[in-house]
């Protein structure tokens, strides 16, 4: 049984509640680690969701090995940041689900409104949606 998450304080839950980029760490089937920069949300129970096309390697990364690592940087200072480790504990494969939650995610990171090709272009992709459960947090957000 996986053991209880640690405890977002409400700085760093203020703090990933930003619309924030992620770096998002995985590890292919060889263990070499790869690193892309994607969209997230911080769900209501505290887990961070994140969604992919699904031809993306750090999906095919994700889907194969549960692992994962995120930073978040704060882009006026890059040296206040959140390291997050953790682990994908659901995956929602239900595409149009996912195509919604990328939906989200385009008017978290915009807004004022996606454009209309995009979330159209959105609505269109295979998709597929993580939901993380935080393992670790490394607060660089005081230092």
């Amino acid at each position: 049984m996986p053991s209880d998450p640690p405890s977002l304080t409400p700085r760093q839950r203020a703090f990933l509640q930003q619309p924030l980029a992620a770096s998002v760490a995985s590890v292919d089937a060889a263990g070499t680690p790869s690193q892309a920069v994607a969209w997230y949300d911080l769900t209501d129970d505290d887990r961070i969701l994140l969604n992919s096309n699904t031809g993306r390697r750090w999906c095919t990364n994700l889907t194969a090995d549960p692992r994962v690592a995120l930073s978040v940087i704060d882009p006026a200072d890059p040296y206040r940041w959140l390291g997050i480790s953790g682990v994908v504990d659901e995956v929602i494969t239900d595409v149009a689900r996912s195509r919604e939650d990328i939906v989200a995610l385009a008017h978290r990171y915009h807004p004022e409104g996606p454009t209309a090709s995009s979330v159209a272009t959105f609505r269109s992709q295979p998709r597929v949606t993580f939901l993380v459960r935080i393992t670790a947090i490394h607060d660089h957000l005081e230092d």
